[in-house]
């Protein structure tokens, strides 16, 4: 296990000493929204979720109660209702659907010594502390994003029909296509988790309407703001109203931007051709990006509550038969958490590539 040492890190003797440098921070912006399940110990490993079906819904298809087929299905359904005089209609049961997570574990320590206390002119100790919060938030985040990106309800950039074929941007044209897709899904009342922003009396301000969150890379901000219709979120009537790291609107979407929401490298398609030149870590195939919208229940995220056992703080000095001298110290944390797709018709991802703003 590694130990932080004054030896694979220097201190800055014989010289003066400048401030500690602020460092970058990892920024939350999926763990904010979807339904948040603090969970009790000895409840179980697993949690199930269930919702029960409306006539017509399967649990493939929950939220649509006219399948796809022949005929005119509207007046199917209301024949399927038709009493009969005297005839009492055959009793249903109502169908449930459950959707099952169970919570995963994870830990990580930082280690120092002796010397880097006695010695050394940082406070170690205390900068791990602050690591160790700021770290256990990214895993949180980077978890639920790998979660909601096995969403079914896929959309593709440009002529892409999959991701190795991604070869456009974001679009409004393709934005309108989700909102379609999530109406036909009954999310309309869900998407209110954004309300209405109405305008002030400020000169210049915009109302913004009720809107689906989208989750974009900070890569792609200049094609968001490419958008026809764009709104900057400094004209919103009460910018107070705003998410955090949220850059503007569009239409029936707002737009909550995170350099952590990074792109799968080099998975598109060729970026030779493209206009304008899609973004490539390699130059030869573009960059994709996974986009997510969302709405009120589409997806959760659980796990037990942290508490202070959950975090270990053993500082140096502390003598037992494994450090007999007390020389070792440590910070780390263990906790659980995962993420689930409560409703996968009512959330979509978008995988798009990014201008590469070539001149």
């Amino acid at each position: 296990m590694g130990l932080q040492s004054t030896i694979i890190t220097p201190d800055r003797i014989g010289a003066s000493l400048g401030r500690i440098l602020a460092h970058a921070m990892p920024q939350s912006v999926l763990g904010t929204l979807g339904e948040k399940d603090d969970r009790k110990k000895n409840t179980g490993r697993v949690t199930i979720y269930r919702r029960y079906l409306p006539r017509g819904a399967t649990a493939s298809n929950p939220n649509v109660f006219f399948q796809n087929g022949a005929g005119d299905r509207t007046n199917a359904f209301v024949a399927q209702h038709l009493a009969q005089e005297g005839v009492t209609p055959m009793a249903e049961t109502l169908v449930p659907q459950d959707i099952s997570v169970e919570q995963k574990q994870f830990a990580f320590i930082y280690g120092f010594t002796d010397q880097t206390v006695d010695m050394g002119e940082d406070p170690i100790p205390e900068i791990a502390e602050e690591f160790v919060g700021e770290r256990t938030g990214l895993i949180r985040e980077m978890n639920l994003f790998g979660v909601l990106k096995g969403c079914t309800n896929k959309f593709y950039g440009g002529t892409g029909t999959s991701r190795a074929t991604v070869n456009g941007r974001l679009t409004l044209q393709l934005l309108r296509k989700v909102e379609r897709s999530l109406k036909a899904q009954h999310s309309e009342a869900a998407r209110k988790m954004l309300q209405l922003i109405p305008a002030s009396g400020n000169y210049g301000t915009l109302p913004v309407q009720a809107c689906y969150p989208v989750f974009v890379s900070t890569d792609l901000t200049s094609d968001v703001r490419d958008l026809p219709n764009f709104k900057d979120v400094s004209t919103y009537g009460n910018s107070r109203m705003a998410l955090p790291n949220e850059c503007g609107s569009c239409e029936e979407f707002r737009f909550i931007v995170s350099p952590e929401l990074v792109a799968i490298q080099d998975s598109g398609a060729a970026v030779a051709g493209t206009v304008p030149q899609l973004l490539s870590t390699s130059g030869t195939n573009a960059d994709v990006y996974q986009v997510i919208v969302g709405s009120q229940k589409a997806w959760g995220h659980l796990g037990l509550a942290l508490s202070k056992d959950d975090l270990t703080l053993l500082p140096v000095g502390q003598k037992d038969k494994n450090d007999i001298l007390g020389q070792r110290g440590y910070v780390g944390i263990k906790f659980y958490h995962n993420a689930v797709r409560l409703n996968e018709g009512q959330m979509a991802v978008v995988e798009v590539g990014t201008s590469a703003l070539a001149e």
